[in-house]
């Protein structure tokens, strides 16, 4: 893997290309509201699921699945029909509606099931809309309108549209401002299939070594919407799908943040690659990504007085 060079020598993120950048008028969505109504329901659904327990199942060797994951995407399949009757849907757990449709909404009704089986309060239901104009070929993506991302546990909305910023329970939000990744906390996962033929082992042993730690939590979409409101400075995961990312590609992004592969290019909805930054740190992480990728040596970890002398650099204390 070879990252682009700029004029001083060194690699740097490849821009977004223009026609990914083209705001949707937002007159061609006006649901927000309506969608947030939806997932709101469909979190208490989940709420209520995870207050009585439920039975667990296997759609692969590993991949679990519960009767909560096919009841909230049944829900959010109709409800979203009825409020938006022209739109598509692709939803994890089978869901597939109206694919040409010039509106597609990517559902997931709850990232984090491993988590969700075992008790473990860490989970939500995502929602993102991507517009199709007429004539995109099928392997381009459209631009992300809308995303939702409802966490029923701490009752913490995240939603984002296109151009209009992005917010946490009608608040705001915005990437932190961590400049260096010794000072950043990071997040990943790990599939819950082919564990031992993913390289990412690898890459949380080193940036668990070069940033003040990495969170394993088990629902990207999460992962996504912290990095959107600055609880965490980067997220990086292979082999996602479109509906484990969409709404937080647009949380983070409205939010300030960037998301590319690992090799600097703008990001996909079936991306095998996500990389999802503060955008201070992007270039710092892409390095690190490249010189693995290409087995170099990595640059030596920085010593405790080196890192003082950083932070004193920016005028910080230390503590």
């Amino acid at each position: 893997m070879s990252l682009p060079v700029n004029d001083l020598g060194t690699s740097t993120v490849v821009p977004v290309p223009a026609e990914n950048l083209a705001t949707a008028s937002p007159a061609g969505f006006s649901g927000i509201e309506k969608a947030v109504e939806i997932a709101r329901v469909a979190g208490g659904k989940l709420r209520e699921f995870f207050a009585q327990g439920v039975v667990t199942e296997y759609k692969g060797d590993v991949d679990l699945v519960t009767v909560a994951d096919r009841t909230v995407e049944a829900y959010l399949q109709e409800a979203l029909h009825t409020a938006f009757p022209s739109h598509g849907m692709y939803g994890e757990e089978g869901t597939r509606d109206r694919l040409d449709a010039e509106y597609r909404w990517y559902i997931d009704p709850l990232d984090g099931t491993t988590n969700f089986a075992h008790g473990f309060p860490q989970f939500c239901v995502s929602m993102g809309l991507e517009h199709r104009p007429k004539g995109l070929a099928e392997e381009n993506d459209g631009p992300i309108v809308a995303g939702v991302i409802y966490d029923p546990m701490r009752d913490e909305l995240f939603v984002a549209e296109r151009g209009k910023g992005a917010t946490i329970n009608g608040r705001p939000i915005h990437v932190s401002k961590v400049p260096y990744l010794s000072e950043a906390l990071l997040a990943t996962g790990f599939p819950s299939h082919k564990r031992h033929d993913n390289p990412n082992i690898h890459f949380y042993q080193e940036f668990t070594l070069r940033s003040h730690g990495v969170r394993r939590a088990g629902s990207a979409a999460l992962d996504l919407a912290y990095t959107a409101c600055g609880r965490l400075d980067a997220f990086w995961e292979f082999n996602l799908n479109p509906w484990d990312t969409a709404a937080g590609f647009l949380l983070v992004e409205e939010a300030g943040g960037m998301v590319t592969g690992f090799d600097g290019a703008y990001r996909r909805l079936d991306s095998r690659e996500v990389l999802a930054t503060n955008q201070l740190i992007h270039h710092e992480l892409l390095s690190v990504f490249a010189d693995l990728f290409a087995g170099r040596d990595l640059t030596p970890l920085k010593s405790p007085a080196e890192f003082a002398a950083q932070r004193a650099a920016r005028g910080l204390h230390k503590g």
